[in-house]
């Protein structure tokens, strides 16, 4: 998968894996993770899938409709993908945090409904429910924040509401930051992100 690696600073802080959004690249997130944790090391991932040009992690059928076969694949592809990478340059794969926008969030919640151990935690900016009527893998205290809007025209406050009970329900310690700007990923959703990982996934003891 193409991406750009970048050595931490303090190798025991969380490793950031970013996740654009739809039509976005490999470089979109950098400053969210440089605002987030400066001193983590940086995998960010492009899509492999294209839609009209624009780079996607899975295909979708129509807004807000996946290809569900497809997702389970490329959350596979990508799952494998971060035990490669973890080879090659070295990381605790163990200590793997995602952080997510749009479609990134998608796949990103994906890889917590389909591997227990495949995230330390995840940052999900405006994400949907990836896949429904599945049981989902132990995530006892998996921190989780998930950006919300109340007036998201994509991810709905009931999707959000809906995400948030399912993952909760595996375990997971959820919290929901709520914004009035639709779907838009905004400086002040970015600030509360960055304040909540630093209090749930600073520097491991």
């Amino acid at each position: 998968m193409k991406h750009i690696y970048k050595q931490a600073a303090n190798p025991a802080a969380p490793v950031l894996l970013l996740l654009h959004g739809t039509g976005g690249t490999e470089r979109d997130l950098l400053p969210l993770a440089e605002e987030l944790s400066p001193e983590s090391a940086i995998l960010s991932v492009r899509g492999n899938v294209l839609e009209n040009g624009m780079p996607r992690f899975f295909r979708r059928l129509a807004e807000g409709v996946f290809d569900v076969e497809d997702l389970i694949f490329r959350t596979k592809e990508l799952h494998e993908f971060l035990g490669s990478a973890s080879v090659e340059y070295g990381f605790n794969r163990g200590n793997v945090v995602a952080v997510g926008y749009s479609n990134g969030a998608n796949i990103a919640g994906s890889l917590l409904f389909h591997y227990a151990d495949s995230l330390r935690g995840a940052i999900l900016h405006h994400p949907m429910v990836p896949l429904r009527g599945k049981e989902l893998p132990k995530l006892k205290g998996v921190p989780v924040f998930i950006g919300a809007g109340e007036n998201d025209p994509i991810c709905t406050p009931g999707e959000t509401e809906e995400l948030k009970e399912l993952l909760s329900g595996a375990g997971a310690e959820v919290a929901v930051h709520w914004e009035r700007s639709g779907h838009r990923l905004t400086a002040t959703e970015a600030a509360a992100a960055a304040s909540w990982f630093k209090e749930r996934l600073g520097e491991r003891s």
